[in-house]
């Protein structure tokens, strides 16, 4: 997709140098012979014989080229901003999938850790089940409570296979190629208000240019449809060759094209781009609202995501561990029951998962708003 825009992008780069430049001139050869269509039958006796060669060049109306020109230029402009909206759009996503996987390598971990510590207490559940201090039932939980971790464990390496070949495909990677190795993430800290955010979506956003150079095209458009009432012109020179005894002519050629049916072609060209123009506006202002109301979503996302990691990280997985660490010694001496511990053992789990989560929902929301405003802190 990358590619193909930008050879579209290069290619728009080429259109302006064609239109600005004169239509090609033509030649003209004439030959009139008297009594005979053989070649210069004629030549010795008649006067109306003659062997001419001319050329005339057809030049557009005052501003025509001009404006064909500036229109070209806000073409290729278009196609620069839509080449590197599909970089972004392409970048953005990677990055989604790659934060995705991270979530789901950090989650494979956790539910590896998980089922390490379950046999640990289906072992202590069976040695106080053997000396008569616990039930049968907190054995049959255990196994499963492992087995819903197995499932849980087989969905995630569904999905991470299914976003390993996602990524593989944006990345022009052979799908059999080895899978992409996934690395720690840390938060990325990003200080940003609104109104920073307004300004640099505003002038960051390749849709948004890609727009505002369309309209400035259409306004270019609308200019040279207005040129249309003025005639195009042609200029032509002759030389004839006449027989024996007379003597040469030359001829010099004025033509105009006159808009006579201005009505029916010009008139209705320039309704046809006023109205385009037109159009050109409300799309630039449509999208220039997309544009700040994703970046806002994405804004709010990033920070709803910051508190999240900070009430995980510094006061729910502390708390948390602590509580596990108490029910499994509470367990081994029976002030607790079989439950209490695992749902210590599953709260745990599910705070740790749900951190992460909060991570990579902040790169995402991160890698969104920079597809919007760039690089740009």
């Amino acid at each position: 997709m990358i590619t193909s825009a930008r050879m579209h992008w290069q290619a728009l780069t080429k259109v302006p140098v064609q239109v600005s430049t004169l239509p090609d001139p033509q030649v003209s050869l004439q030959h009139f012979t008297v009594g005979s269509p053989q070649p210069f039958s004629g030549y010795e006796s008649s006067d109306f014989y003659y062997t001419g060669f001319g050329v005339s060049q057809d030049i557009p109306g005052p501003g025509k080229l001009r404006l064909e020109k500036s229109e070209a230029e806000k073409d290729a402009e278009y196609g620069k901003h839509r080449y590197e909206a599909a970089g972004r759009e392409v970048e953005e996503k990677v990055k989604e999938i790659y934060f995705e996987l991270f979530y789901h390598a950090k989650t494979l971990a956790i539910l590896d850790r998980n089922q390490e510590e379950l046999r640990q207490i289906q072992q202590i559940a069976e040695t106080r089940y053997r000396v008569g201090q616990g039930l049968q039932q907190d054995l049959i939980k255990a196994q499963l409570q492992t087995t819903e971790i197995l499932k849980e464990h087989a969905m995630h390496h569904q999905e991470e296979d299914q976003e390993q070949l996602e990524l593989k495909q944006l990345l022009g990677r052979d799908p059999d190629s080895p899978n992409i190795e996934i690395g720690e993430v840390e938060a990325t800290h990003l200080e940003l208000d609104s109104m920073q955010l307004a300004r640099l979506s505003d002038g960051g956003s390749p849709d948004l240019a890609a727009d505002r150079a369309m309209e400035a095209r259409s306004a270019e458009a609308l200019k040279l449809a207005h040129q249309g009432y003025w005639p195009d012109f042609t200029v032509g020179y002759s030389f004839e060759k006449t027989g024996p005894g007379f003597r040469d002519y030359y001829m010099l050629n004025l033509g105009a094209k006159i808009p006579l049916y201005f009505w029916r072609r010009q008139t209705p060209a320039i309704e046809q781009a006023a109205l385009e123009a037109e159009s050109a506006r409300e799309r630039t202002m449509a999208t220039q609202l997309q544009v700040s109301s994703v970046a806002e979503s994405s804004l709010v996302a990033m920070r709803t995501a910051e508190r999240m990691m900070s009430i995980y990280r510094d006061g729910l997985i502390p708390q948390a561990e602590t509580s596990q660490a108490s029910a499994m010694s509470a367990y081994q001496v029976g002030k607790v029951d079989f439950q209490t511990l695992v749902s210590s053992v599953l709260d745990l789990q599910n705070l740790r998962q749900e951190y992460y989560r909060s991570l990579a929902d902040h790169e995402i929301a991160i890698a969104k708003l920079q597809q919007v405003i760039g690089d740009e802190k």
